[in-house]
């Protein structure tokens, strides 16, 4: 598997707040005069090379860069920007997210995604603490207000309670209601109650201080940038 400093010098050129990434191309090699014996021992020998050591695979699938073109594949740009929150603005994103969700952070940084004069949506980086543990979520929330994709870049627990894909696809098109809840339309996940929440919580709260920035209007709001 490419290391992160790997899979980051792949990343497309086109997000506007970051640097360039070289690409790097990867050379053929002729195989000549090899048994099948030892192709399929050097194979063998390649593949333990690039499985990850144990417990890798849950902590890292996507780095930051890489997640972003992934909900915003080119020729689409990607904006880098950053909402500043006063303690009222702190105060109105906790009564939209739910007493049960935490909500300290006040300096905002968020990736608007364009196509062309077109916003396609707008993607948030969430870290939070499922049990001992943190998690890293990359919640896209589309052009309607409403959950279009969310990604997994990191989860230091061990990999029995990360969230399948499959859940993690019913929180898809979901507004913030008093539906997006585990006593609501989501439904949990057996042995791994902290995982579910955790992610459930994230959604609402990401939900609630796109609701508060409107990072989508046209309009400049105060405090803002």
């Amino acid at each position: 598997m490419p290391t992160p400093a790997s899979i980051s010098s792949m990343l497309p050129s086109g997000i506007s707040s970051n640097r360039g990434h070289r690409r790097r191309g990867i050379g053929r090699t002729a195989v000549r005069g090899w048994g099948w014996g030892a192709l399929l021992s050097g194979l063998v020998a390649l593949i333990g090379l690039l499985r990850p050591p144990a417990g890798e695979a849950a902590q890292l699938r996507l780095t930051q860069e890489r997640a972003l073109r992934v909900a915003f594949p080119e020729p689409a740009t990607i904006e880098r920007r950053t909402a500043f929150l006063d303690d009222s603005d702190l105060q109105r994103a906790r009564q939209l997210a739910g007493s049960d969700v935490a909500l300290d952070q006040r300096v905002i940084t968020y990736y608007v995604g364009l196509n062309g004069p077109e916003p396609a949506g707008v993607a948030y980086f969430d870290a939070h603490r499922v049990r001992t543990l943190p998690e890293i979520l990359m919640i896209v929330v589309s052009p309607a207000g409403r959950i279009a994709r969310i990604e997994i870049l990191r989860f230091s627990e061990p990999p029995e309670y990360r969230a399948p894909d499959s859940w993690i696809e019913q929180f898809r098109d979901q507004a913030l209601s008093d539906g997006l809840s585990l006593k609501g339309s989501i439904v949990n996940i057996t042995g791994a109650t902290l995982t579910a929440r955790a992610i459930t919580e994230a959604s609402r709260r990401i939900l609630a201080l796109h609701q508060l920035i409107k990072p989508l209007d046209t309009v400049s709001n105060r405090g803002y940038d």
